[in-house]
């Protein structure tokens, strides 16, 4: 049994050592979490930057994590899921954002997303397989004067109509840019 643990830790040292060897960001990485003396109080601000570098969260970045920390991998991946700001799949080149707050719904912007949605091929939290549209919802951004309001690639879009938001997802599906 000892010999079955050390044999684990020891596989997943080496990898470690192969993504750090392969990947200058995971050299980057493992410098931040020395900076903070490996401590596990220090997970957020390490997760931070692996996303920062990586643009989204994965299985080896989080297992890296969770071994240079020295904290069990499901308490890593309890905080990346927990948190919002937090991405587990990459986001795609462009990010269309309909706000779901109580004005913005009351004002139509379910159907709006239903028809990003639509248009796109894709639900709320996914990205075209292309990479290059990625749906968000948020609780509300406090732009209720302008409902309902869609955040195109981070400009707030004042007053959208489903015709609108189609429109937009339709010519970066179509430009691919």
């Amino acid at each position: 049994m000892v010999t079955a643990i050390a044999d684990k830790r020891q596989k997943a040292a080496l990898a470690s050592a192969q993504l750090v060897a392969g990947d200058k960001r995971y050299k980057i990485l493992q410098t931040t979490m020395k900076r903070h003396q490996n401590q596990s109080d220090a997970l957020i601000e390490v997760l931070h930057k692996a996303q920062e570098l990586f643009g989204y969260l994965d299985t080896p970045q989080l297992r890296f994590v969770a071994q240079g920390l020295r904290i069990p991998p499901s308490r890593v991946y309890g905080v990346a899921t927990f948190y919002h700001f937090f991405q587990l799949k990459p986001k795609g080149k462009h990010s269309c954002v309909v706000c779901m707050g109580t004005a913005c719904y009351v004002k139509g912007a379910d159907k709006v997303l239903a028809g990003v949605e639509e248009q796109a091929g894709i639900k709320s939290g996914e990205t075209t397989p292309d990479n290059q549209v990625s749906v968000l919802t948020a609780r509300c951004i406090g732009a209720c004067g302008i409902a309902p309001a869609v955040v195109y690639d981070g400009t707030v879009t004042p007053r959208q109509g489903v015709a609108d938001a189609r429109k937009q997802i339709k010519e970066w599906m179509s430009h691919g840019s």
